[in-house]
């Protein structure tokens, strides 16, 4: 469930600190955010796919990774990025 191109870029030039910028935290979540979305989708539709729900917690879990270093390093970017992309931390 790899997202496309014009979509990525479109994540990347949104929330990326330069015009190349694919590594940063908040890149990097929002991109996450992205797919997991999708995931959630297509989970909806097939209940017992359950290799896909696999790979939907880790990419969970990876998020929360990447949203508590951001907490650490960077609370205001921290709190910018929870808004706009609506997910909850605590």
């Amino acid at each position: 469930m790899a997202l496309d191109s014009a979509k990525k870029l479109e994540i990347i030039a949104k929330y990326g600190r330069g015009e190349n910028d694919t590594g940063s935290p908040e890149v990097q979540i929002a991109l996450l955010t992205a797919r997991i979305q999708r995931l959630t989708e297509h989970l909806k539709e097939n209940k017992k796919d359950h290799s896909s729900r696999l790979g939907l917690l880790k990419l969970v879990g990876k998020r929360k990774r990447f949203l508590n270093y951001l907490r650490k390093t960077d609370f205001a970017k921290f709190t910018y990025i929870v808004n706009e992309l609506g997910i909850r931390a605590k």
